[in-house]
């Protein structure tokens, strides 16, 4: 997210000395993206963040493939993810393909015993049960129901829940999560025209910092595996940071919605994007207002992209029986649309109150083990005529 953010104690200028009372140097990391042409953070910290006492146990959290090549739309009944004590086994890969992978989890426990790294991936996990607080070695961030978290590749985090009932959707992207172009001007600043703005960002404003040597496990995720890795100083151990590279929030609710007189394409409800998918926020709006209109989108031919909408509440107006937590699957190379009645059902009323969550891949998405365990195999015989 292209905006500058200082927290902590900070040098003047970057690369000089910048000592501890004791006359002993911090020890400054540069935490960037895209080599040294993407956004990027200078940190300080008590200790030397580069202190590697023992890698332990390598074990692959790849996803197993049950349809690589794929043409069918799926229902996937996303509550019937098992919950989980553990955070990270309770991560489910349904969705992939080589830019991103599509994640359910519900996490009963917070992450007590050790700290995660994707090194893969940025992440954006979105919150549809559970309230908490994301702790990062650049800071905290509490969050709630209909939160987006954005969390850097690289970033050091712990999750900590404030019950057992939690739900998560994540989206972990291969390529750096940006705002979406057209509603920035040059600058980076969003637009007038923008369905959100900066004043909508949630910043880190409470920074942890733990002057502490001792063992302290990294779970570290690189190509698809988790490493084990101690470390001699405890990750939180920033005095302070400044930069464009950091994790942010920003809530579904603050989504301000466009409409027109007649059915206005998806773009409209982008939210973020990167360069291989975009995402998506559907929230409650007001309904098309020229005295023809048909408020329930029309067919459309997915060529180019897959189509998956994750629904967390409300009535969604173009399907049938769709409850939240369920995710659909539109696959590229085949048309689809309102169930039947749908658009009927549509002529005439003022608003729609649906929440959800959409991923539009540019490459078409592999179907997982997963998924496949919590499948409507009928689903795409859902547009027959009666």
């Amino acid at each position: 997210m292209p905006i500058y953010h200082k927290l902590g104690n900070i040098p003047h200028k970057r690369h000089i000395q910048f000592r501890k009372p004791n006359g002993d140097l911090y020890y400054e990391q540069l935490f960037g993206t895209v080599g040294f042409d993407g956004m990027s953070t200078n940190s300080y910290h008590e200790q030397r963040p580069t202190q590697v006492k023992e890698i332990r146990r390598q074990y692959s959290v790849a996803p197993k493939i049950a349809k690589s090549n794929n043409i069918q739309s799926y229902k996937l009944r996303g509550f019937e993810i098992e919950p989980q004590d553990d955070f990270l086994e309770s991560r489910k890969i349904v969705l992939t393909n080589s830019d991103c992978h599509i994640v359910l989890a519900a996490p009963r426990k917070s992450t007590t015993d050790y700290f995660y790294k994707n090194t893969d991936s940025d992440e954006v996990i979105f919150i549809h049960k559970g309230t908490g607080k994301l702790r990062t070695m650049l800071g905290n961030l509490d969050f709630k129901y209909g939160d987006y978290l954005v969390v850097p590749r690289g970033m050091i985090y712990k999750m900590d829940f404030d019950t057992e009932d939690n739900r998560l959707f994540i989206v972990e992207s291969h390529s750096p999560v940006y705002t979406p172009k057209q509603y920035r001007n040059w600058f980076g600043q969003l637009l007038e025209h923008s369905p959100f703005c900066e004043r909508d960002i949630r910043r880190p404003e409470e920074l942890e910092t733990y002057n502490e040597k001792g063992d302290f496990v990294i779970k570290v995720k690189k190509k698809d595996e988790i490493f084990e890795m101690v470390y001699a100083s405890h990750p939180f151990d920033v005095i302070g940071y400044d930069g464009f590279n950091y994790p942010y929030a920003f809530s579904i609710h603050d989504f301000e919605p466009i409409t027109g007189r007649i059915h206005l394409p998806p773009p409209i409800h982008q939210t973020f994007e990167t360069n291989a998918f975009v995402i998506c926020s559907f929230v409650p709006r007001l309904y098309d207002y020229h005295p023809l209109s048909i408020p329930a989108p029309y067919n459309h031919s997915n060529i180019d992209a897959d189509e998956v909408l994750y629904y967390v509440d409300g009535d969604f107006m173009s399907r049938n029986d769709v409850k939240p937590g369920n995710i659909s699957l539109h696959p590229a190379g085949i048309p689809h649309g309102p169930h039947p009645g749908a658009a009927e059902r549509s002529i005439g009323k003022k608003e729609t109150l649906e929440l959800a969550v959409m991923v539009d891949t540019f490459k078409p998405l592999m179907v997982t083990e997963d998924a496949m365990g919590i499948a409507d195999d009928t689903y795409f015989q859902s547009w027959l005529e009666e």
